[in-house]
């Protein structure tokens, strides 16, 4: 199975440094409000997924949660969490490291389509 979101190496190292410092951690796709259309990263359960949200995935051990809305737009394509240098968004742990998550994205191919995992609804 094709997943929806995976991640660099530079961003997993990032996970496992932040993951040693803060415990289980969780990201969720913002949808533009304060800071952008950004992965934000959350010590787990700091952020409130709920009925609205889908589960797209994990990475580096972390769970990755969308907006349904957002998802309805994103959903033929998939998310590839990289690291940059600069300040990630005010809310976000990584903050304090001088990089920021940053959201890439490609297609699916027609094929690949047939191939993707499913999201998870959250009914928490």
């Amino acid at each position: 199975m094709l997943q929806r979101v995976i991640a660099t190496p530079k961003a997993l190292k990032l996970i496992a440094k932040l993951t040693q410092e803060h415990g289980a951690l969780m990201f969720h796709q913002s949808g533009g409000c304060c800071d952008g259309s950004a992965p934000m990263c959350f010590v787990q359960g700091e952020f409130q997924v709920g009925p609205a949200d889908v589960k797209l995935g994990t990475i580096g051990g972390a769970d990755f949660f969308m907006s349904k809305s957002q998802f309805e737009y994103w959903q033929h394509t998939q998310l590839i969490i990289d690291v940059i240098t600069g300040n990630g968004g005010m809310f976000s742990l990584e903050r304090p490291t001088g990089l920021r998550f940053i959201t890439h994205s490609r297609l699916f191919s027609d094929d690949e389509i047939k191939e993707i995992a499913p999201v998870e609804e959250c009914f928490f």
